[in-house]
């Protein structure tokens, strides 16, 4: 339980000063435990003769990092106890009280945190102390006064970067911004804040309340230019939510009706966004990101993760130099094989490449790139793998060719090395088969672009050792991506998911949708492309090699069609070559291959369909739920086979897989908003209209039936059945 402790202190100028302190580890979360526990020690040093100024602070080293989510659920008893809101708590205690108060800032200060501190007379911070709303993260705006107190401390234009874009700041940054009044040593941060509330206290420093600041506070005109451009650039960039425009709304009540009628309007409209269904879905996808680790089985047998400084990969084209990119920007050092110069100095420049985007995009100094290209070492044999503590096999997708590759590293790598494959689809068993090392093989799957994109899939098989899952937990940890485990199959999770995606999206091609309307519809809905760009993307040689891989494991639920290639045929293979379902500029814009029609009534005739009524006269929802309900159906089966020990790991997976829009959740999360019954149905309707590709798996069926959820209480359900 959350509270606050205060000490008063007394200086060798005879002044005392109460410090109080939130005590909630590990982040000082504030909750209505804290809230109470901080208002009855705000009343007492408000009372108290001998105290002439108040510190707020936070205990090691953390101011404090945010309100609890799990605190919105808090019975309604507990918010009671209160006496006041949190906003009127911060108004009349805090920044209405009759001492000043100063915010120590160390660590964190986000959220609710920052809310307090602005709430406050002055604050001071350490240079690296980290600030910011990210509220918005969570389908919410701040509702203790953000919206109105920050755009009077640092502009309105910083505000909206911060608010809308959730983006924080360090305490160096917030200083020249006006956010900090000061900055200072962790060491003498409480004695300096003792100071500064102390000169506030005797009017040697403006004791300012900050709702009634107008310094940095446009004119109207201009401040109705600025929040009209950021609501235009929330439309685009976030069409289908609505909490960016309430956040902007709520700021401009603030501007142009006054701070208390905008403190009015941020309550009210806090309330209603925390019972919005993007509030939840995006609360799940916050909580189910930091459940991906907690593997059991794993995580909860006290095993230590060992260091992992040296690794090698093999094979330096887009995904072994993107995993070289992702490793060494990281502080590891890599070994980089290939088969010969010309294709090592090929993956040698890819990284180089790949870091100096990061530079241009502001994300390294250039002293950083090469401090990282210094741990990068080029090789054409494995001599120096014999100290690696792990290996990273990233070459193309061929079977034989990798258990070539195992065989060689059983010989070269010491027996601690753990043996990982970036297959994407291919069985573990079968790249292992012929080695003997079987409790150190594992997938370790990255996503393209892997120096971009957060996601690890951490496959193991059986046999694989406890200790290497713990070992890829904590390398995923070191390297900023948030890892899935999972275990083995063809595809593994997130591509066995997905694979009738893009068959459902062919079928309704040969059926007689437009598929530039379908690629339409579903970036509408949310996705980063549509499921034809995809296909351009990955290249028409993956997709049809993958293709094969899931006909031959679920012969019996694939769509098969000429439509790939045909187009493979004729030399059509994608984004690579300028040319697929889209064709490409020299700067890879894209715009509908006009070649295309021919191809589609190719495939349509060979298939023998024509197209029907209902197939005419589909909804862009309709679309939606037809390419994305057998991915439901197939998470549904990776759940039933134990390929997934969590849903929630594949709402995440989903998300950052594959790019299935977070503020819906997730894959499975999105479904039960609309009810197992309601899916099921739906894809009866289809089974029997278009085959059995849409056929319900038992799982789904019985969940419909008996009324279980498929997300978050599906694993809870397994246990009842």
């Amino acid at each position: 339980m959350g509270k606050t402790e205060m000490a008063v202190l007394v200086g060798e100028d005879g002044f005392a000063v109460a410090l109080i302190t939130i005590v909630n580890p590990p982040v000082n979360a504030l909750s209505f435990d804290v809230l109470i526990s901080l208002a009855t020690h705000y009343e007492e040093a408000l009372t108290r003769d001998d105290v002439k100024a108040i510190v707020l602070t936070g205990s090691n080293g953390r101011f404090c990092g945010g309100f609890d989510i799990n605190a919105f659920q808090s019975p309604t008893s507990a918010k009671e106890k209160l006496k006041v809101t949190p906003n009127e708590f911060l108004t009349y205690y805090v920044e209405g009280g009759k001492k000043p108060t100063v915010a120590a800032i160390d660590g964190l200060a986000l959220g609710g945190g920052l809310e307090l501190a602005m709430a406050c007379h002055g604050r001071l911070s350490t240079s690296y102390a980290q600030l910011g709303l990210p509220e918005l993260q969570l389908g919410i705006i701040p509702g203790m006064g953000g919206t109105q107190r920050l755009p009077r401390l640092v502009g309105l234009p910083k505000s909206l970067e911060m608010m809308i874009l959730s983006k924080s700041i360090r305490g160096k940054e917030a200083h020249s911004l006006g956010l900090i009044d000061a900055i200072a040593s962790p060491a003498d941060l409480i004695s300096a804040a003792r100071l500064w509330a102390l000169q506030i206290a005797d009017h040697k420093r403006p004791w300012a309340k900050t709702i009634y600041r107008t310094d940095k506070i446009p004119s109207s005109k201009e401040a109705r230019e600025i929040l009209n451009f950021a609501r235009a650039q929330a439309r685009k960039q976030a069409p289908n939510v609505m909490h960016p425009l309430v956040c902007i709304d709520v700021i401009e009540e603030g501007i142009i009706s006054g701070p208390q009628a905008g403190l009015m309007k941020e309550v009210k409209c806090a309330k209603e966004l925390q019972a919005s269904q993007t509030s939840k879905s995006l609360i799940h996808v916050f909580f189910a990101q930091r459940a991906t680790s907690k593997v059991p089985g794993i995580t909860n047998i006290g095993l230590l993760p060992r260091k992992i400084k040296k690794v090698a990969i093999v094979g330096g084209g887009l995904m072994g130099s993107g995993i070289a990119t992702a490793l060494i920007s990281n502080n590891i050092l890599v070994i980089l094989k290939e088969i010969n110069e010309k294709f090592l100095q090929a993956g040698i420049d890819r990284v180089r490449e790949n870091l100096e985007n990061r530079v241009k995009k502001g994300h390294m100094t250039q002293d950083g790139m090469e401090k990282a290209l210094r741990l990068l070492i080029g090789v054409l044999g494995y001599e120096q793998f014999s100290d690696v503590n792990m290996v990273i096999e990233a070459i193309i997708e061929d079977a034989s060719l990798k258990q070539q590759i195992f065989c060689d590293l059983e010989k070269y790598c010491n027996s601690d090395c753990i043996l990982a494959t970036n297959t994407s689809t291919i069985d573990l068993h079968l790249i292992g088969q012929k080695t003997a090392s079987q409790d150190r093989i594992a997938g370790a799957h990255f996503f393209s672009p892997a120096q971009v994109m957060p996601l690890l899939e951490i496959v193991r098989t059986p046999n694989t050792s406890p200790q290497v899952v713990v070992d890829l937990l904590d390398l995923a940890k070191k390297i900023r991506k948030t890892p899935v485990v999972v275990n083995n199959c063809t595809g593994f999770a997130v591509n066995r998911m997905f694979f009738p995606y893009t068959q459902a999206a062919i079928l309704l091609v040969d059926h007689g949708v437009d598929l530039y309307r379908i690629d339409l519809a579903i970036t509408e809905f949310g996705m980063p492309m549509g499921p034809f760009r995809l296909i351009d993307l990955v290249g028409f040689g993956v997709a049809a090699a993958t293709g094969a891989q899931y006909l031959q494991s679920f012969p019996e639920r694939c769509y098969k069609s000429t439509l790939i290639p045909s187009m493979l045929q004729d030399k059509q293979t994608g984004e690579a070559s300028c040319m697929g379902f889209y064709i490409y500029d020299d700067k890879r814009q894209a715009s509908a291959n006009p070649e295309v029609s021919k191809y589609v009534e190719k495939s349509r005739r060979l298939s023998g369909f024509t197209p029907d009524s209902m197939i005419a006269g589909l909804r862009d929802k309709d679309i939606v739920e037809m390419l994305f309900f057998p991915v439901v159906n197939e998470a549904c089966r990776v759940l039933d086979e134990g390929i997934s020990v969590k849903s929630s790991d594949l709402d995440i997976a989903s998300i950052m897989g594959m790019g299935f829009p977070s503020y819906r959740g997730g894959i499975l999360f999105w479904a039960d908003t609309m009810g197992a019954n309601y899916v099921y149905s739906r894809l009866m309707t289809w089974c029997e209209l278009y085959g059995e590709f849409f056929k319900p798996c038992n799982y789904l069926a019985e969940r419909a039936i008996r009324g279980f959820s498929l997300g978050a209480q599906i694993d809870r359900a397994r246990s009842q059945l």
